[in-house]
């Protein structure tokens, strides 16, 4: 059986920790270059992490899908939003993205979108 979206997240997560034991100098290059990326100046975080979503589903990389789809929408995105920046990406990718959009990354809204709910509601 496959690992479901928050597996997945917490996997990425965790290998992070994992490897910056290792190669500590590696995981914080990395880790200034998203935040320099990340860093809202002409563009807001919501939009880039769409950018991010679309990019993501292109290249059809499961962990890179799970946690961009958890940056959106913790950066406000909708679901709307985030499957139409899906969308833009099967224009380029075609049928493969067109999959992991329609699955591994509607899983993905499906499972992290409560998580914001309450923040939402507020």
């Amino acid at each position: 059986m496959s690992k479901g979206p928050r597996e997945l997240l917490n996997d990425f997560m965790k290998g992070l920790e994992d490897v910056q034991q290792t190669n500590k100098n590696h995981i914080a290059a990395f880790m200034r270059l998203l935040g320099a990326s990340y860093k809202p100046e002409a563009v807001d975080v919501k939009t880039k992490e769409l950018i991010s979503v679309g990019i993501a589903a292109y290249s059809r990389c499961e962990y890179c899908i799970v946690y961009h789809v958890y940056k959106a929408l913790e950066a406000g995105a909708t679901r709307e939003e985030i499957m139409e920046a899906s969308m833009v990406a099967v224009a380029f990718g075609g049928g493969p993205s067109m999959a992991y959009s329609v699955t591994l990354l509607k899983d993905s809204i499906d499972e992290f979108e409560k998580d914001f709910a309450v923040e939402a509601e507020a």
